[in-house]
């Protein structure tokens, strides 16, 4: 019998938060990360992220997080860093940028510029972050996946 095709994995369209209560979620991302919402009814509310979304679903029934995480990337991680503290929000000890929400969503914050992950220049301009470029680090990690951007 012949192997079926199979289809290679190649990013995210979103990541699914359960949360205790929609507004207050929002009021709580709102205090580290500018955004603008895609969408918002009584017990969902998606977080515009270019061409990906954060989508905040009521309901958390699961216990807090520990080592699962999702990794939100960010345009600039020192300033999330002082808005955190800022506004009381325990960063968890270890070597990134991690802390819990309200609900035990463990979110880990990464910076864009240091990292592989790249927004296409069409979409970048879309969320007016244009100016916005890659650390020599990430530009060389690209590169050797033979995916320089430029």
């Amino acid at each position: 019998m012949a192997k079926s095709k199979k289809a290679r994995a190649i990013g995210f369209n979103h990541i699914a938060l359960e949360v205790g209560d929609i507004d207050q979620a929002l009021e709580f991302y709102a205090k580290f990360i500018d955004f603008e919402l895609r969408g918002k009814s009584e017990n969902m509310a998606f977080i515009d992220l270019g061409d990906q979304f954060l989508a905040l679903q009521k309901g958390r029934r699961q216990s807090q997080d520990d080592e699962r995480h999702f990794g939100l990337v960010v345009s600039d991680e020192e300033a999330v860093r002082n808005s955190l503290n800022e506004h009381g929000i325990e960063i968890l000890p270890g070597r990134f940028l991690d802390f819990l929400d309200p609900w035990g969503n463990r979110v880990e914050i990464v910076g864009y510029t240091e990292i592989q992950f790249t927004k296409a220049p069409h979409v970048l301009r879309g969320m007016g972050l244009e100016n916005l470029h890659k650390s020599d680090a990430a530009i060389q990690e690209l590169k050797d996946k033979g995916m320089s951007p430029g």
